[in-house]
């Protein structure tokens, strides 16, 4: 029995669809043709897949600790695995192999390396494009409470935040993943790019093809990269205010980047203005003004104002940090008002040591972090709800979707009872299991989970790829 062998379907014709997506960015990008019978987990795939997953795992990890993190996205793993695969294609043997003890068999080459098999090696990469949230539980305890978390405890810990988002991403489906209305900007930045690798176009006469045009790109980001972080690297940050004003202590709060509210201050390096919240570029333009604003009203006229009125007793502390103090502004030492053995907290240590402060900044984006909870639920209902509850109805009905989703859903099948049964396993095991560190990887799968069902990639193929992305 060939493992590939379930993959092969009829061929859908593109006349028997219309495009009625309702985002016109989607319909410009995304094609409405599909090749059923392109074989997806192939051995290409998983090796592949894996090694990529592995080294951006331990990349991605390791420069993550910088305080301007440097990531590298899978976007990179994309465009190296292409030459990879097709030599792949070209050298390996086509006979089938025989897994010993089973009637199982696959093929080395099966045929050329297609554009499935290369989503679903990006998708396995991109499972370690970005560390596991809750390494940082793993990384405090022993950095700040000087403590050892037991291996088995800490690898439990991650594969069940890991378990549980997989889980999650599964059950929303339906209404983050089929619905035309929720669009993944991000995706259609790999889709396009997919489509320039694969897909033969002609050129218009004096214009650029895709291909071409993705080459010039590529070429001119890496020239210029090499500027800022190797032969001119003080120009990853430039704070005019602190130059003109060098001995201004105020200056320094105002204009600064690192301590201050970086007021005049910016940087001509690429990986700096993302390093944060990822490229602007795949982003709309509404949710980046959306941002912008809340920026400028926190840091630019909140802050200033609470920190120079002194409220709390800000002036005691610095302005920008995310530390703890004592009343006389040294660094406050938590292991005084904590339980040596379970950490809890220690009233009596904390009544004889004095009470914690923390900086104007740390106040607030802990209120406000607070706040965006209610904020989200509020707004959700508001704009949202109606929107929502007819989704919900159109998929009880399975009446939701476009044509993408049509295509898609003749070549998958339901998984539905896999993610139930992972998002109840955790479930029943875990209090606490509405913590980032649950959403962070939820959201991932669900991005993946997009991507796949814009290249109309089966859903159990994904779903494969995500378990193995667990460990």
């Amino acid at each position: 029995m060939d493992l590939q062998e379930n993959q092969k379907q009829k061929p859908r014709p593109e006349s028997e669809e219309i495009n009625d997506c309702p985002i016109e960015q989607v319909r410009l990008t995304v094609p409405i043709t599909d090749d059923p019978t392109l074989p997806c987990l192939t051995f290409r795939t998983w090796f592949l897949g894996i090694i990529s997953c592995g080294v951006l795992a331990f990349l991605n990890q390791f420069f993550g600790y910088r305080q301007n993190q440097l990531t590298v996205s899978s976007v990179v793993a994309q465009i190296v695995v292409l030459p990879v695969g097709r030599i792949m294609a070209a050298s390996l043997p086509t006979k089938g192999v025989t897994i010993p003890g089973t009637k199982w068999s696959f093929s080395l080459n099966p045929g050329p390396f297609n554009v499935k098999e290369h989503v679903l090696i990006t998708i396995l990469a991109n499972a370690g494009s970005s560390s596991v949230y809750a390494v940082g539980i793993i990384t405090i305890v022993k950095a700040f409470y000087h403590t050892e978390i037991h291996p088995l405890a800490a690898m439990l810990l991650t594969q069940s935040t890991q378990l549980l988002g997989f889980g999650w991403a599964g059950l929303f489906r339906k209404f983050l993943v089929d619905s035309p209305y929720m669009w993944w900007p991000s995706t259609l930045v790999q889709v396009s790019l997919f489509r320039a690798l694969h897909e033969e176009e002609k050129r218009a006469k004096g214009g650029l093809s895709r291909l071409q045009f993705f080459m010039i790109v590529i070429i001119s980001s890496f020239s210029y990269y090499v500027v800022p972080n190797y032969l001119f690297q003080s120009i990853t940050a430039l704070s005019f205010v602190c130059w003109i004003w060098k001995d201004s202590f105020k200056a320094q709060q105002i204009g600064s980047g690192l301590k201050g509210f970086g007021i005049g201050a910016f940087g001509l390096d690429w990986a700096t203005v993302a390093s944060f919240l990822g490229s602007p570029l795949a982003t709309p333009g509404f949710a980046m003004v959306n941002m912008l604003i809340g920026y400028v009203i926190t840091f630019y006229i909140i802050i200033p104002v609470a920190y120079w009125n002194n409220w709390y007793e800000a002036r005691r502390f610095p302005m920008y940090a995310f530390k703890t103090y004592n009343a006389d502004g040294t660094k406050y030492n938590v292991s005084k008002v904590l339980n040596e053995t379970s950490f809890s907290f220690n009233q009596a240590g904390y009544d004889e040591y004095g009470k914690v402060n923390l900086s104007i900044l740390f106040v607030l984006a802990y209120g406000l972090s607070f706040a965006t909870l209610a904020a989200t639920v509020s707004h959700v209902l508001l704009f949202h709800g109606r929107t929502i509850l007819e989704q919900t109805k159109a998929s009880m009905r399975k009446s939701i979707g476009d044509v993408h989703t049509r295509i898609w859903e003749a070549i998958a099948t339901s998984l539905l009872g896999n993610y139930l049964s992972n998002w109840f396993g955790c479930h029943i095991h875990l209090a606490r299991w509405c913590y980032c560190s649950y959403h962070k990887p939820g959201s991932r799968s669900k991005c993946d989970h997009r991507a796949n069902h814009r290249v109309y990639v089966p859903g159990e193929a994904t779903s494969q790829c995500g378990v193995q992305n667990l460990w």
